[in-house]
């Protein structure tokens, strides 16, 4: 679609512009390189998507669209960080090419230019993006260490789960649907509304995450099929595993959660053959596609006429259609 052309080539542009800073370059040399390994640019897309919406000067925002790629990155730093990640859209992590102490300073000076980017805002329209854009990166943070305490907690509910996916993956999704609103000045309840449709198709796109990471087809997937349940995770599909498990079944998964020494592909057929037999692939796809209607439900509450709405609508349907 020519419009979505238009806007990642303007993103590409912008994003190659930026300089970040000068002196020392093992600083900021880390912020370069990880703003142009690329991706989906999923975030500044859907801001400029939401503000072309009201408004058609698109191109005067990309600045701000950008902003919220390099929160994005900053994240991605320091998770990799967390993780002890070696790869990021395969190539180096930032602590791998350099070390840990200069990805940390880096993801730091790097939140810093995020404000600095936002800082060439009118006072008023300022003042309401960082309020905004401030509750979103604590979420983001509080998601995170539930994600770290999930990993040494026995039992994690649903409920636990989908609001910890709802911080660390969703809600940075609304805001930026949120900001292309507050930059164009959206009705208050459109703001919402783009927000609320944002965080609930990224509920809806984790979720898929987890049944993709399990059952998608390794070619098409681009990363270990399996390493999900290789690790134990405590994904959407091992919880549900776990509430439905009785018996027999209940004592075979336990066995293999408890192991310490196993084959890889045989434990991801076993625990495969235990969520095939519990349903879970088939309870999955019905919560992936109840956030996706929340979110659709919200985006059917805008103000605007509909055929305004076809191309967010579609980029959106383009995304949950992928297999990758």
């Amino acid at each position: 679609m020519q419009q979505l052309k238009l806007y990642l080539s303007l993103l590409e542009k912008e994003i190659a512009k930026q300089k970040y800073g000068k002196q020392p370059a093992s600083l900021y040399e880390p912020i370069r390189y990880l703003m142009s390994l690329g991706g989906k640019r999923l975030r500044p897309m859907l801001t400029l998507l939401s503000y072309s919406l009201y408004k058609t000067d698109t191109p005067s925002v990309v600045p701000y669209a950008v902003a919220v790629e390099a929160f994005h990155n900053f994240t991605l730093m320091h998770d990799d960080i967390m993780d002890n990640a070696p790869l990021r859209r395969g190539n180096q992590t930032v602590h791998e090419k350099w070390n840990v102490n200069t990805a940390i300073l880096s993801g730091d000076v790097m939140l810093v230019k995020v404000y600095e980017m936002f800082a060439s805002l009118e006072p008023a329209t300022l003042k309401v993006v960082l309020k905004a854009f401030n509750q979103c990166a604590a979420e983001v943070c509080e998601g995170q260490q539930w994600d770290m305490e999930f990993e040494t907690t026995d039992k994690v509910t649903e409920a636990q789960y989908i609001n910890m996916i709802r911080l660390k993956t969703a809600v940075l999704l609304g805001f930026s649907l949120e900001l292309g609103a507050i930059l164009a000045d959206a009705p208050e309840e459109d703001r919402v509304a783009l927000r609320e449709f944002g965080t609930n198709i990224g509920i809806g796109f984790q979720l898929k995450d987890d049944l993709l990471d399990a059952y998608a087809d390794p070619k098409k997937f681009g990363k270990q099929v399996g390493g999900d349940i290789i690790a134990n995770k405590k994904t959407f599909l091992l919880i549900k595993a776990r509430e439905k498990a009785t018996g027999k079944t209940k004592s075979e998964l336990n066995t293999w959660l408890a192991a310490t020494k196993f084959n890889k592909q045989k434990k991801i057929a076993a625990i495969k053959s235990i969520y095939d037999r519990l349903d879970v692939p088939a309870l999955t796809e019905k919560k992936v596609n109840q956030f996706f209607k929340k979110g659709f439900d919200s985006l059917d509450r805008l103000s605007i006429q509909s055929e305004a709405k076809t191309v967010l609508r579609q980029y959106t349907e383009a995304l949950i259609e992928r297999q990758s």
